[in-house]
């Protein structure tokens, strides 16, 4: 797995603490949440051209390691 450390920040003073790319107010939720939607990594990348492709795929790493140990219970239905 890509180191996404090399890529992703939490500072108390950026966006109240809230994980971002590197030198840039860009949340990593939002880049999860766009391509949830179905948008692009190209159409990313021309939305936002301060971040490279490596800062995205470093959003997905980020979020697959934060989720890997979760354990989620389905609620009867």
């Amino acid at each position: 797995m890509m180191n996404w450390t090399a890529h992703i920040e939490s500072n108390p003073k950026v966006m109240m603490g809230k994980p971002v790319i590197k030198n840039t107010r860009i949340p990593v939720d939002l880049l999860l949440e766009k391509l949830a939607e179905g948008e692009s990594i190209d159409d990313l990348l021309e939305a936002y051209p301060t971040i490279k492709k490596e800062d995205i795929y470093a959003a997905l790493a980020f979020a697959s390691e934060a989720i890997k140990n979760e354990v989620v219970y389905s609620l009867a239905s």
